[in-house]
């Protein structure tokens, strides 16, 4: 009988003598030290306060990835085993650094900042300036009425999606076909959908679904000849590439559903609408709202279609605010007010979807989980 025990998977402490400690000190404030002179002589460098001059961030780059180096090799230092554990997460946690929080403060300073490419001053700071411009742009402005229209279309998709997923659950014939047939759009990126649908088949002399409409009385078929029209046109196109998507979400959640729930509920004499609506629904609540919420953030990116389609015309009548910005970007080199829109947006968005989130969670526990 073994009485000493699985000594291969025994974890002895480390002893952490002070001279470990001081190294390990020295490592960080050292390498610190270092990264933060990089940065300095890249800012000294940018306003030209020093002669030397940098085309790219490499300076900072090496600083940080210095930095990063010796702060894991400290944790092991310092700690020992309990900095091996350290190092699983550490290093995801300064790859987010480099990557998500150095480019937001980044575009921060360049949103404060008056920077055209096309003058030949460079970028210069200018405080609120563009904030200022952001609050009397009508345009920018009509991009937020218009996403609001956008997005409230994804409750008509996902009644549709709900009900053809509902179809596509029963026993119909042909259903694996139709399956297939009803996620051929969405293997289609967005932009072949606008030239195909968009620039082709709704061309006003030659598209066949203008010959259609003009075969059923529209003397003068233009989908995009007035606001209304053009919005609903683009609100069509988007719902014709994405309604799938939803669906074969909700088709998935109807089948994971235990069909003896479905029979215990027909034994207690619910059937059609009131199973749906007192067994069906609630069970796929989870589900409808993971894919109504994926929806809506793919909503809030619309772009694509209606810079290859409309270029946000009539008159900004059809424009996003992502496809404002990226026009803001494109067509006047207005880097420092276009990244401004960004981050307004970006914080709309994270409050907007934290509201939705907190709404969902209010509605839903009172009613279905207690």
């Amino acid at each position: 009988m073994n009485t000493q025990g699985d000594l291969l998977h025994v974890v002895t402490l480390d002893t952490i003598t002070p001279r470990r400690v001081l190294l390990g000190r020295v490592l960080i404030w050292g390498s610190a030290a270092i990264m933060a002179l990089s940065f300095a002589i890249l800012g000294l460098s940018e306003y030209g306060a020093i002669p030397l001059q940098f085309d790219t961030w490499r300076i900072g780059l090496y600083g940080y990835l210095f930095w990063a180096t010796c702060l894991c090799f400290a944790q092991v230092v310092l700690y020992g085993e309990k900095g091996k554990r350290v190092l699983f997460i550490l290093p995801g946690v300064l790859f987010v650094v480099a990557m998500v929080v150095f480019p937001l403060f980044y575009a921060i300073l360049i949103g404060l900042s008056d920077w055209n490419l096309a003058s030949p001053n460079g970028r210069q700071f200018n405080g609120l300036d563009n904030f200022r411009q952001m609050w009397g742009d009508p345009f920018y402005w009509n991009a937020l009425k218009n996403m609001v229209y956008y997005t409230a279309a994804i409750v008509v998709e996902y009644a549709i999606a709900f009900g053809l997923a509902l179809i596509l659950a029963s026993d119909i014939r042909a259903r694996k076909f139709f399956r297939v047939a009803f996620l051929m759009p969405l293997m289609l990126s967005p932009v072949a959908v606008s030239w195909m649908v968009g620039k082709s088949m709704m061309e006003i002399r030659f598209g066949p679904i203008a010959r259609t409409a003009r075969w059923l009385g529209w003397d003068h078929p233009s989908f995009f000849g007035s606001p209304e029209i053009a919005r609903a046109t683009i609100m069509l196109m988007d719902a014709w590439t994405y309604i799938p998507f939803m669906m074969i979400m909700i088709l998935a959640g109807l089948q994971a559903i235990p069909r003896e729930v479905q029979e215990a509920a027909k034994v207690d004499g619910a059937s059609g609408w009131r199973n749906f609506w007192e067994v069906t629904f609630p069970l796929m609540l989870p589900v409808s709202i993971t894919a109504i919420l994926i929806r809506i953030i793919f909503k809030l990116k619309l772009a694509d279609i209606i810079i290859n389609v409309t270029s946000g015309g009539p008159g900004g009548a059809t424009d996003s605010v992502t496809s404002f910005i990226f026009r803001e970007y494109r067509d006047r080199s207005n880097v420092g007010y276009g990244t401004l829109l960004a981050l307004v947006y970006l914080v709309l968005i994270v409050v907007a979807i934290t509201i939705f989130m907190k709404l969902m969670d209010r509605w839903m526990n009172p009613r279905y989980l207690q």
